[in-house]
């Protein structure tokens, strides 16, 4: 892989998630300051540390479950399991996640915990459709997701955007009952911290979600590096955005294509550009990439990979 290359994505992705990072924190301190001063700072930080610890002690077992996940016995995934252990060996992780299989006929992989308690949800889509290498590929991304603890780093700004908003709408609710004072001259008025109040959520919003496209790009760099096969996640995401085109689409309009998504409000980045940077990572140009992926094998031919209710 492009050595150099790496180089420069990393450092771009990290500096993207610091100015994203402090332009939070930066927004929920400005609107704390203008609804109680540095007492309202102070709030703001104190009732924001037992929402952040309760969120670390959650366990991922919790959260899969509701999902309607089942956690996988590595008896009953061998194959898969021994694919994890060496991706989570590459990423020096200090144990190895837990797989969960989602009885979901759609293409999905997340992952929920902490870097040393994780858990891995794939769903039977996922698992039946994909070969092995673009299934690596996937996993990688999982497991770099865990080695760069975004798991936490989302669930800080998530708690940081929610805190944002319930401050605005709090101070909304206040310069209501103040009104009639505020009209009477009772009071002065802040034009700057009540426009505050007003944009803050939705710009924090949008801040975290600029910071989960930094964080999936970092992921997709991490997984070329721990897997050493960045053409087979770029192979994968391919394969996953085709599959979010219905059947009656595929059947009836072939050459339908869905309208993209404001840029702004994605969660993930674009898959043309993850896929031009993975292979610009194998030191491939976009023309000279597969344009089809990889057909899955069966998966009762695959060895030791065998799922209980996949069969």
């Amino acid at each position: 892989m492009n050595t150099q290359t790496i180089a420069d994505h990393k450092l771009m992705n990290s500096l993207h998630t610091v100015l994203l990072f402090a332009g939070m924190v930066l927004l929920l301190a400005m609107l704390g300051l203008s609804f109680g001063g540095v007492r309202g700072l102070l709030w703001a930080g104190v009732f924001s540390v037992p929402f952040l610890l309760l969120g670390q002690r959650l366990s991922p077992h919790i959260v899969l479950r509701m999902t309607g996940a089942r956690e996988l016995a590595p008896s009953e995934a061998p194959g898969l399991y021994r694919l994890v252990q060496e991706l989570a060996r590459g990423a020096q992780l200090p144990s190895v996640p837990r797989l969960h299989y989602i009885p979901d006929r759609r293409m999905n992989a997340f992952t929920v915990g902490r870097r040393d308690d994780a858990a891995i949800g794939l769903t039977d889509g996922l698992i039946r459709r994909l070969s092995d290498r673009e299934l690596r590929g996937v996993l990688a991304h999982e497991i770099a997701h865990m080695q760069r603890n975004d798991m936490c780093v989302m669930a800080f700004a998530h708690l940081i955007n929610r805190i944002t908003g319930m401050l605005s709408s709090l101070g909304q609710m206040l310069l209501l009952f103040n009104l009639p004072l505020l009209l009477l001259g009772g009071v002065p008025i802040s034009w700057f911290a009540i426009l505050l109040m007003i944009v803050a959520p939705t710009a924090s919003g949008l801040l975290q979600l600029a910071l989960s496209r930094t964080r999936e790009f970092d992921a997709d760099l991490g997984a070329a590096q721990i897997g050493s096969d960045p053409v087979g996640l770029a192979m994968a995401l391919r394969k996953m955005e085709q599959d979010q085109v219905s059947t009656f689409e595929r059947v009836f309009f072939p050459g339908y294509r869905r309208a993209p998504d404001r840029s702004l409000f994605r969660t993930h980045p674009q898959t043309g550009e993850r896929v031009r940077r993975l292979l610009e990572l194998a030191g491939l140009e976009e023309r000279l990439a597969p344009q089809e992926s990889e057909v899955a094998v069966p998966w009762p031919q695959r060895p030791g990979w065998y799922v209980r209710g996949l069969r």
